[in-house]
């Protein structure tokens, strides 16, 4: 009588056993496992009431899991197995981490309207994510709208949704209280509908810069990373502002680069 389970290959048939695997495969995984912990521990933080290392946190995690898919491939060790990590620690960083720590600190005062809008923006995350893992396969989209994230990234809409802690922190008056609560709840469905919207959003991923304005673009990036570190809550603030203020303006350039293209854009595309 033979074996009732077949012996468990790690890499499968044919793949590359443990001790083959060289530590350029290994890194972008160890990055994506560093956002996740950071991630998780802003979520403790927040619970415990220390919601600007919260926040912090939250914010490292995003980064983190935005640099390692360019590592990966600037590293040339993209795997199955690192982008599906990936896609499980986007809900976690994007969607979850910062619904928890904003509810720790302000929707919990709007009773259950506040839980609601935190679910509502963790599952808009995580339909959000799947939709651009849907749509980063497809192959028949014309090369220009490959520019253009349809709806606000998953990224974004985490720096967004914290806006009230932002706000509070630059100790303007703005207090945790119900009525703060609440608005900050129709915020955050704000946020959840910009995700899973429509919406053209400019990526940016083609953007080509003048050779004679590479030395000014290079100075105007190290100047905010500058202020992002000296006044950090004035420049996410600020940043929040001029991207919702950046919207319409993409959408419009969708619109017109599409008409340019000959091309019909239905509602759903521009709204």
């Amino acid at each position: 009588m033979g074996a009732p389970f077949k012996k468990f290959e790690a890499h499968g048939s044919g793949g590359p056993r443990i001790h083959e695997i060289p530590m350029r495969m290994v890194l972008p995984n160890l990055v994506t496992v560093l956002a996740i912990c950071a991630g998780l521990s802003g979520i403790r933080f927040g619970f415990e009431g220390r919601f600007e290392p919260a926040v912090v946190m939250v914010l490292l995690a995003a980064f983190l899991d935005g640099i390692d898919g360019r590592l990966a491939r600037m590293l040339k060790a993209t795997s199955k197995f690192g982008a599906q990590m990936d896609s499980l620690a986007d809900i976690v960083n994007f969607g979850v981490a910062p619904a928890l720590v904003l509810y720790a600190f302000l929707l919990d005062q709007a009773g259950s309207p506040g839980w609601i809008a935190a679910l509502l923006f963790t599952i808009a995350c995580g339909l959000r994510l799947a939709r651009f893992n849907v749509l980063d396969e497809e192959i028949d989209r014309p090369q220009w709208q490959t520019e253009y994230f349809v709806g606000v990234p998953a990224p974004a809409g985490a720096v967004l949704v914290m806006l009230p802690l932002y706000l509070y922190f630059l100790r303007l008056g703005v207090e945790p209280s119900r009525p703060a609560a609440f608005v900050a709840a129709c915020f955050t469905v704000l946020v959840a509908f910009l995700l899973v919207s429509r919406l053209p959003v400019y990526s940016g991923k083609s953007l080509k810069v003048p050779g004679d304005k590479v030395l000014p673009i290079i100075l105007g990036v190290v100047l905010y990373i500058l202020l992002l570190m000296t006044y950090p809550w004035y420049t996410l603030t600020a940043s929040v502002a001029g991207y919702l203020l950046f919207l319409p303006f993409s959408v419009r350039a969708y619109s017109r680069r599409a008409k340019r293209e000959g091309e019909k854009v239905p509602p759903s595309d521009i709204g």
